[in-house]
């Protein structure tokens, strides 16, 4: 079973959720998804978010990444208020400070692992070349420098899902959002992509917050919450070294 660092310290929370309720309009009919979320996640912190099907952990995911706005309340992340950006700014935030991990990779098919991983750094002032030795040296993070050139096609699943960690850090993001990264792998797969996700937490200090319904993966977290009808409570967490 994982072993999950200790919680780090810190005056400052990097995620500040207060108040936060998020409906939407179906059918003519308002459907409440989240109802009063209130979260804080410090700086270098892996927090779990658990929960039944349809209990909001994707919608509070994107939330915090600034893909959807809340209803009402606060979104504070970096220090940025992030339901108040325009979107063009919004874009631009999302660009510097978080990088996302999907349960299906969404890799473009017909490029190769090292383009896919420079696609998030065409939105920078880099030079091409710049573009190249970041892909390059994500690629190498995460164990595969001996891969740039394979396709997604020619990769197992579990490599296609080190590449889009690597195309999810190459930017060099504070946060990294996860909906489900081990939902599509098998077991050892799965554990080998959480002790990656563990050594960037640990030893580069990203922040991480993942969805998953793995108790397993949910392990290799800080802090673990349950979501469950819009309302969010802790679950416990473990505080080993």
């Amino acid at each position: 079973m994982a072993s999950a660092a200790r919680v780090p310290e810190a005056a400052t929370a990097l995620v500040e959720i207060e108040g936060v309720k998020k409906s939407y309009r179906r059918d003519g009919r308002e459907i409440a998804v989240l109802d009063g979320i209130d979260l804080e996640v410090g700086p270098g912190e892996f927090v779990a978010l658990m929960g039944p099907s349809g209990s909001g952990k994707t919608t509070l995911l994107n939330l915090i990444a600034g893909i959807d706005r809340p209803s009402s309340g606060r979104v504070v992340v970096a220090g940025t208020d992030v339901a108040s950006l325009p979107e063009g700014p919004l874009a631009r935030w999302r660009s510097r400070t978080v990088g996302f991990i999907f349960q299906f990779y969404n890799l473009m098919p017909m490029l190769s692992a090292q383009r896919n991983v420079e696609l998030p750094l065409l939105l920078t002032k880099l030079s091409a070349g710049d573009h190249k030795k970041r892909a390059s040296i994500a690629l190498e993070l995460v164990g595969l420098a001996d891969r740039a050139g394979h396709k997604p096609r020619e990769l197992s699943g579990g490599q296609e899902q080190r590449v889009a960690i690597a195309r999810a850090i190459v930017s060099d993001p504070t946060l990294l959002v996860c909906d489900e990264p081990t939902g599509d792998l098998d077991r050892g797969t799965a554990d080998e992509i959480m002790t990656l996700l563990r050594m960037l937490n640990r030893e580069h200090g990203k922040t991480i917050v993942m969805v998953t319904h793995d108790p397993k993966a949910a392990d290799y977290a800080h802090r673990r919450f349950h979501l469950d009808k819009g309302t969010l409570a802790a679950a416990g967490g473990r505080d080993g070294g």
